[in-house]
Formats: C-alpha cells, structure tokens, sequence
C-alpha cells in the first residue's frame, strides 16, 4: 500500500465495488464530470470495467482513510506514457470523505507512486475550472497551471472550461514522511 499522512492507496477488491458504484459511478452527474466523456452504467464485474482494470496504461486504486482503513475512494494513474514518461492523475471522493483535506493527501501520493514507482517524467491533471478542491489539491503539491482549454468539457447540456496543471519531477517535493 502506498500511503500518504492520512489516506493509503491500495488495489481495489471485490468488497469496494458496490461502494464505488452506489457512491460514484451512479452519480450521473459527478460522474459526467469526472471522466469527460458521457456517462453510461457500467454493472460491477461487467466486461467493460474489466478492460478498463486491465488496461496497462492505468492503474487504479482504492483510496482508504488509514486511521480506520475505511474506503473514502478512487484514484488512478492514467494515460501512462512509457515513451515520454508521463502520466494524467485522476482521483473521486466518497461525498462524505470530500472537505475533510484528503485530496491534498491523495495527489501526493499519487506524485509518489508516478515518480518514485514508475520513475514518470511528468504528471497532469485535467479538470474543470470549477473544480476548486482538486485544482486547490494539485498546486499544494506542486502543480502549476499551465492553461485553460475553452469550452472544452461537454457536461449535461453546457460547455466547461478545463483547466490543465502539470508537475515534472525535478519540481516536486515529496511529504516528509514520519
């Protein structure tokens, strides 16, 4: 496990798949958001979200409080390039984890496992301009912004702007760890 001052990052079991799907993927909205593209209901242990964990490319993780060892989410490493050593971060909060400073504890984790484990390059995130929490996340633990693609997120009827952050190696600094 990977772990952070307050959140581990671990494989995700067949125990946390219901939780994901009632708190996160039913979420038609949040998850419309979050994967930038259209949702579609995708059942636990269906074909399709199979292909999605075996994709060498991404790598995703359960995200669980340490103190207790509760899930409290998702997280992914994605878009994994080998060539060029980069790699996009992703991440979803239980709504009754979200506000509590775990995001800030999740990208630096995620920073440790991009750089650290998989020795990347640069790691990005993409996210709407409204999503203050994960861009407030991302540049406490190093990520600048580099721009604003325009009307770029088509969600629930509207364009959004997205926001693009990036971080390269030699910038990032990792959490003392105790």
């Amino acid at each position: 496990m990977l772990r952070g001052e307050k959140v581990g990052l671990r494989a995700q079991s067949d125990d946390d798949l219901p939780v994901i799907q009632r708190e996160l993927s039913n979420d038609v909205e949040g998850s419309s958001r979050a994967e930038g593209r259209a949702w579609r209901p995708v059942a636990v242990g269906s074909k399709a979200r199979q292909a999605q964990e075996d994709d060498p490319k991404n790598v995703q993780f359960s995200v669980v409080e340490l103190e207790h060892g509760s899930l409290i989410g998702v997280a992914s490493v994605w878009g994994i390039d080998t060539h060029n050593r980069s790699a996009h971060l992703g991440l979803g909060l239980l709504p009754a984890a979200r506000g509590k400073g775990y995001g800030v504890d999740v990208v630096g984790a995620l920073c440790r496992y991009g750089f650290l484990v998989r020795g990347l390059q640069r790691l990005q995130v993409d996210t709407l301009v409204d999503n203050h929490a994960m861009i407030r996340a991302a540049e406490r633990n190093g990520f600048v912004v580099e721009g604003t693609l325009r009307s770029a997120a088509w969600v629930m009827g509207t364009f959004i702007d997205a926001a693009l952050l990036g971080l390269l190696a030699h910038e990032w600094t990792p959490a003392p760890r105790g």
